[in-house]
């Protein structure tokens, strides 16, 4: 099983009302589509956080003709949740097509950036992710920025889709035969032997390996996403 995180760029039709908001108000930061029901055929349910004002973000809303009701919690100062009950649209109806038609699973939160664009993670077989990106693309004429590319494995968040499959390997290797342990309890050359691989290629892997995962880690730990 995989996963494709990308950063999306609808075009303007595509867009809600609300995210259009958030590209052109200085009032706003972002919003985080956190969770969804879309069970029922008339109308969809959907909870938001939201980092901005929230009287400017009230003032919008109550002029969205497909949105029926809403309602705005405070956290603090600066953001809120948002409850939404809203009518289907035709731009949503093509956006999530392609994904419904791939069997794809969309991983919350969907996080709408400042100019509009929104950052996602999709899960699902290697060859209907690429197919997703050809789909967005070519149909719906979405742009799409591949930020990461793996295998999916929710322990460690995304952090091993820095790596290829050959550094993963060589980790997941190195790690069950006790390199990482402390005291070390195996050398490297028999971690080379084990991948089949010369010492120094083993060492090559297993060092671009660290250094992806440690630059992931410290850029996931600070709260900033590429």
């Amino acid at each position: 099983m995989r996963y494709l995180r990308a950063r999306l760029d609808r075009p303007d039709w595509m867009r809600h009302p609300m995210q259009k908001f958030l590209a052109s108000s200085d009032a706003m930061e972002r919003e985080e589509l956190l969770a969804w029901n879309h069970s029922r055929e008339d109308v969809q349910f959907a909870l938001f956080f939201a980092v901005g004002d929230v009287d400017a973000y009230r003032e919008r809303i109550d002029d969205v003709e497909a949105i029926r009701r809403y309602e705005l919690t405070p956290v603090d100062e600066g953001s809120f949740y948002v409850y939404v009950c809203q009518e289907y649209t035709e731009s949503d109806a093509t956006f999530f097509r392609a994904f419904a038609e791939l069997n794809l699973v969309v991983v919350p939160p969907l996080v709408y950036e400042a100019d509009g664009r929104g950052r996602m993670t999709v899960v699902g077989p290697a060859e209907a992710l690429t197919e997703l990106v050809d789909a967005l693309r070519d149909r719906a004429a979405v742009g799409v920025e591949v930020l990461e590319l793996g295998r999916y494995d929710r322990r460690q968040g995304t952090a091993v889709g820095e790596l290829t499959d050959r550094q993963y390997e060589a980790v997941e290797t190195a790690t069950r035969m006790g390199y990482y342990d402390v005291p070390r309890t195996v050398a490297l050359v028999a971690v080379a032997d084990e991948l089949g691989v010369a010492e120094a290629t083993a060492s090559e892997l297993l060092r671009r390996a660290e250094a992806n995962l440690m630059g992931r880690l410290f850029d996931a730990g600070t709260g900033t996403s590429r």
